[in-house]
């Protein structure tokens, strides 16, 4: 057990040198959390530090490395890209820290890396080949497709009730997982309901329709339980799998708590309100041990900014006994702080937000009508220069909560139903970060990470190779599907002249691909593709739709060509129009709101769909409450978010009619209203 660990005033101001810009100190709330090695909690308010506080904490414990009784540390995030942060700050300055016995990564690589994979060789006696949710739906579509291979001692019967399920709700079969309970059962996801079966109905008339029997349901079941078991025998897993793994391992092997406890001395969690249930549980479990635990877990972040995957009306997160607090922001100005707190669905005695960023611009609410609508975010750049931020080297942006209308015309073309795209008429929803698998050839040429080497583009050209190989069905040795590293190095042992062949095919469409030439490349691949299979003594067979498939709505989900239609420019001013999800963690220089309609609750006059009806009393400098339902929780929640980006313009786009009907006495001493024109 470590003993106290003392942080002296030498070690904070080194590490203020080397985290923070030349005259900045820290000030006593981050010092008091620096200084903290208890298990705790740290809340922070936007734009307090919280991550450059922990990087601080960080650097100073990297000089006492390594530990006396060869514990190490372990930090955590939910998001690669919090991690590559963190790495990116003070990885050159901390060698030790990212060394074993120390851990930083994402709760995914964790729970990988310390409990799935290892349990999972105890029990197979091999390594499972991928943990990627894209693999793993693939293969149970490849079952699919094949039911008659996999009926796994089955009748008939049953194969055929399977088939009927597949034909008119093939998507039950993609969103089930492990739970481990009694024995293993199948829901629909970590922590949610049983698996029920019924029979798909189509436009059959209720009359001469009849459901599955209990038993009809639980062969299917049955059935579906072995097809999810052979998946993870064959070691391809689902991520939800590894935490059934971890949970697994946990209850056949309960010392392995003790073990990591003792691994890691100090746990750090940062944005903790991101994690899912399962995950929050599971660290609960193994580093607090109901108080027990000998680490010390400290989890940071701002439970009224749980906006992760889908904005929650309820939080899992629950305070410790001892909660430190930022509750200086160093990104909002006191006008924009004075509003925002209002917003803030945790708010007890403790809880404040102190604006330090020296700006007196009040927040704007921009009053548009129907015939206005397409003029805010031009009225929104005016008043940008109006206030001499064109030449701010934060960004400006326009924001909102609900973006596109799918394929529901009926909604799109309602007035009184606004998202995004209603706002921005080019608006097209971005599709995230490049995956790994795709449908089509062509789509691993045009998605893939843009970065200033050829790496990221070669690999996907492998990862096309790695689908076809799967799609026809050429496995290694052992059996196994074909790992980048396993396909070059068997080419290599089978023809050194094919294996050097292949590497300048990669360096020249790797060119190509980033000088735009996507067709060509394409057409080039296709022609190699033939050669690369007789190596292997195989040519194209399943493989074919995948490539030559030239999908026009390919290029409706790219990204980079996208990506011109999803900004206003005006004379040297770039406003990008986003999502509220998507702006999270960033800082703006000024950032517009725009209000969207989510879900009505009431009718008539009384009806609620938008923040300006939600949350009214806010808007009106009352503090909201714990007590609000859930809906005006979940709009709170995303106000909060998109309010608290900009350092030094906010604005609030709001409908005349509900700006009429909600905030005729909106106090104009705290907020700036205009008038689209």
């Amino acid at each position: 057990m470590l003993q106290g660990i003392n942080i002296t005033e030498e070690e904070v101001y080194y590490a203020e040198r080397l985290l923070l810009p030349l005259g900045k100190t820290f000030d006593d709330e981050h010092k008091a959390f620096i200084r903290n090695f208890n298990t705790i909690d740290l809340q922070a308010v936007p734009g307090s530090g919280k991550t450059t506080a922990l990087l601080a904490k960080l650097v100073i414990l990297e000089r006492k490395l390594p530990f006396i009784d060869g514990s190490g540390i372990l930090v955590l995030s939910h998001t690669n890209a919090a991690i590559d942060e963190i790495k990116e700050k003070i990885q050159k300055h901390c060698p030790k820290l990212f060394s074993y016995p120390n851990f930083i990564g994402t709760i995914q690589s964790f729970v990988d890396e310390f409990l799935a994979i290892p349990f999972y060789v105890s029990k197979f006696k091999k390594k499972p080949i991928r943990i990627d949710n894209e693999i793993y739906n693939e293969r149970i579509k490849n079952y699919l497709d094949k039911l008659w291979l996999h009926r796994f001692n089955l009748s008939e019967e049953t194969n055929r009730k399977v088939a009927h399920i597949k034909n008119n709700n093939e998507a039950l079969f993609y969103n089930y997982r492990f739970q481990l309970s009694n024995k293993i059962q199948l829901i629909k996801k970590l922590n949610e309901g049983i698996l029920e079966i019924s029979k798909p109905r189509g436009r059959t008339r209720p009359q001469n329709y009849r459901d599955y029997t209990l038993q009809e349901k639980q062969e299917v079941y049955n059935w579906f339980l072995s097809l999810k078991k052979s998946i993870l025998k064959s070691g391809i897993l689902h991520y939800d799998d590894a935490y059934f793994l971890a949970e697994l391992y946990l209850k056949k092997i309960p010392s392995i708590k003790t073990i990591l406890q003792k691994r890691f001395s100090f746990v750090f969690v940062d944005e903790m309100q991101d994690m899912d249930t399962h995950q929050y549980n599971l660290l609960e479990r193994l580093f607090y041990d109901e108080g027990h635990s000998v680490s010390k877990i400290q989890r940071i972040g701002d439970k009224n900014q749980a906006i992760y995957n889908s904005v929650k009306a309820t939080d899992i997160w629950q305070d410790r006994v001892e909660v430190l607090r930022l509750n200086g922001s160093q990104r909002l100005s006191k006008p924009i702080a004075d509003v925002v707190k209002k917003f803030a669905l945790y708010n007890d005695n403790n809880f404040d937000i102190v604006g330090k960023n020296e700006c007196n611009i009040k927040p704007h609410i921009l009053v548009f009508e129907n015939e206005t609508i397409e003029n805010i975010i031009p009225y929104f750049s005016k008043i940008v220069r109006e206030n001499n931020l064109v030449n701010s080297e934060k960004p400006i942006k326009a924001v909102c909560w609900n973006t596109d209308w799918k394929d529901d015309d009926i909604s799109r073309n309602n007035v009184t139903k606004l998202r995004l795209e209603d706002y921005h008429k080019g608006f097209k929803k971005e599709k995230g970060k490049p995956k790994q698998d795709y449908d089509n050839l062509k789509s691993y040429l045009l998605y893939y990470a843009k970065k200033q080497t050829l790496e990221p583009v070669r690999k996907n050209i492998l990862n096309a190779f790695l689908k076809i190989f799967r799609l026809e069905s050429i496995n290694t040795s052992d059996d196994r599907p074909y790992t980048k590293k396993k396909l070059i190095e068997s080419i290599r042992e089978k023809d050194i002249e094919k294996y050097d062949e292949l590497n300048l095919n990669l360096y020249n469409w790797s060119i190509g691909i980033i000088q735009g030439k996507i067709n060509e490349v394409w057409n080039n691949i296709k022609v190699y593709i033939p050669t690369l299979l007789a190596i292997f003594k195989k040519t194209i067979s399943a493989s074919s739709d995948f490539i030559n498939n030239d999908n026009p709505e390919i290029f409706a989900e790219d990204v980079e060509i996208l990506a011109p239609t999803n900004y206003y420019k005006e004379d040297g001013l770039e406003i990008e129009i986003t999502s509220v999800h998507a702006v999270k963690g960033q800082t703006h220089c000024a950032t517009l709101y725009l209000e969207s309609f989510f879900q009505q609750d009431g009718r008539g006059t009384n009806a609620k769909s938008y923040e300006s009806q939600r949350l009214k009393d806010q808007f009106l400098g009352i503090q909201l409450q714990s007590t609000v339902k859930d809906r005006v929780k979940q709009s709170a929640k995303m106000a909060y978010v998109g309010f608290s980006r900009p350092t030094d313009l906010l604005c609030i786009a709001i409908h005349k009619d509900r700006f009429d009907n909600h905030l005729d006495m909106i106090d104009e001493n705290i907020w700036e209203i205009k008038f689209v024109t």
